[in-house]
């Protein structure tokens, strides 16, 4: 697993509804991106975070807010794939426990992804056919 890279993109979001607002770029985000590129390091894999400022997400539930947050491996074929389209339904609607558990399941267990044409019911608007 050594030299795998696995990229947390963060995108441009519209809050249609102040409940689904999160702070993506706040001390608490902040930290969690920390310690996921710690934890992840000591496994061999470089984990970054960047911001994506060219496409904007309508944010109208909580699946849309996870659909403005993609995973990306490209050694294992893993291309921006939603947070939503890699965890499946969110057990306690917590984005950033939800964010660890789709950076951790890219990181050591891609190959349990369902494909983009898988046809998950889970996201909206965002392009990736789940």
């Amino acid at each position: 697993m050594a030299g795998k890279k696995v990229i947390l993109n963060v995108y441009n979001q519209n809050h249609l509804r102040s409940d689904w607002h999160v702070d993506l770029a706040g001390v608490a985000f902040n930290h969690l991106v920390s310690d996921l590129t710690a934890e992840l390091a000591g496994f061999g894999v470089e984990f970054t975070c960047q911001t994506n400022t060219a496409v904007t997400i309508d944010v109208n539930s909580y699946s849309d807010l996870l659909n403005a947050l993609r995973v990306t491996s490209p050694q294992d074929g893993v291309t921006s794939r939603c947070v939503g389209h890699i965890i499946g339904k969110s057990q306690k609607l917590d984005v950033f426990e939800d964010i660890r558990r789709a950076v951790n399941r890219v990181a050591f267990a891609p190959e349990t992804i369902p494909p983009d044409d898988n046809n998950r019911k889970v996201c909206h608007n965002c392009g990736c056919g789940c």
